[in-house]
């Protein structure tokens, strides 16, 4: 059967005739979770329209008992409200503080005011 191309000298478009277990096979794919009526009709080769149609009748409509259950249902979970509780402050930081730990364990810290620029020449300096 020709797949409704042309070419191969054929001057006119044939129709493609689909069996009926075909159309159950492929109408069944759409039953799916996840899988889109387009997928299926790019993946066999068919018209999206022409599964619809075959969807609206009763002969090759899948059975929904025969479609898998979804994997994971939405549902809601429980929620309690409580009152809000308070963590301990946060231990102040020390100003203008850096630590840089260095390849080979070396630690540096720096307290107090620097030049950033002078900072990247020496740690650059270090890791070579």
């Amino acid at each position: 059967m020709d797949g409704g191309h042309y070419g191969g000298g054929v001057g006119r478009r044939t129709k493609r005739l689909w069996m009926d277990e075909e159309k159950r096979s492929i109408c069944l794919q759409t039953a799916a979770p996840d899988v889109s009526v387009a997928q299926v009709a790019r993946r066999d080769a068919v018209n999206a329209n022409l599964i619809f149609k075959w969807l609206r009748d009763p002969r090759y409509a899948p059975d929904p008992a025969s479609a898998a259950p979804p994997a994971e249902a939405a549902r809601f979970l429980p929620v309690e409200i409580v009152a809000e509780t308070r963590s301990a402050p946060a231990a102040p930081a020390a100003e203008n503080h850096i630590e840089i730990e260095l390849a080979g364990g070396h630690r540096m810290r720096i307290s107090g005011s620097y030049d950033p620029e002078a900072l990247a020449r020496l740690i650059r300096g270090l890791s070579m």
